[in-house]
């Protein structure tokens, strides 16, 4: 009921003010599971996301975000489960199988996961190599993959900034990977590895951003 409610005021209304530009919508199934793979420049992007998409998009959120106490804190854990976010402890050894866990289940219910591949936001602009939860999720639960490119949603909320500010933003959603029979008879690291090369080439495609080409590595307050 709140992501209902939320989301028949918070898009229009974001959309109205960003008038962001929307390209490959039609790429997006809108039914069945479906995996949201996109670049990270900002905390924003798991707003902006959900606000374009055709359909309800579950990402996940630090757990501080959910634990917060007096109206405030009771505003903020609204504001995140009405944008249809679940939370993670990042700090917990095992957040990373629990985090692959909950996709699954979100996956099995046919619903839509966002996540990001390079598993933290990118302070350089460059697009980092991506981890290979994203194939594992798609190959585990034969879920499409669609890539997304965004562009400057740094510019609409800088690392470090509390509050957006005005600025344009590009969602491009591109054609969705199917990871078939292709990689039948291929181990299970290697399947994986390629097909999750395969996303950030398409996702690279979309944001034109340069591959760095290394893994990124989060910093304590990323």
């Amino acid at each position: 009921m709140l992501y209902r409610v939320l989301h028949s005021v918070v898009p229009p209304l974001a959309r109205a003010v960003w008038r962001p530009r929307i390209e490959g919508i039609h790429h997006v199934p809108r039914s069945g599971p479906v995996i949201l793979a996109s670049n990270h420049l900002s905390f924003i992007d798991s707003v902006v996301i959900p606000v374009t998409a055709p359909r309800k998009v579950v990402f996940l959120a630090k757990s501080d975000y959910f634990t917060g106490t007096g109206l405030r804190g009771s505003a903020q854990r609204a504001w995140f489960e009405g944008l249809g976010m679940l939370p993670v402890d990042r700090d917990d050894p095992r957040a990373a199988l629990a985090s692959l866990d909950v996709a699954l289940e979100v996956l099995g219910r046919g619903e839509a996961f966002g996540l990001y591949p390079e598993g933290t936001r990118s302070r350089d602009g460059r697009l980092y190599r991506g981890r290979t939860g994203v194939a594992h999720l798609a190959l585990t639960a034969g879920a499409p993959v669609v890539p997304v490119g965004l562009v400057g949603t740094d510019r609409l909320q800088p690392v470090g900034s509390s509050w957006p500010r005005l600025a344009r933003v590009t969602v491009r959603f591109g054609e969705p990977i199917v990871a078939g029979d292709r990689f039948a008879g291929m181990s299970s690291g290697r399947a994986r590895r390629e097909l999750t090369d395969e996303v950030m080439r398409a996702v690279a495609a979309l944001s034109g951003q340069q591959e760095a080409g290394v893994y990124n590595e989060r910093t304590p307050t990323a």
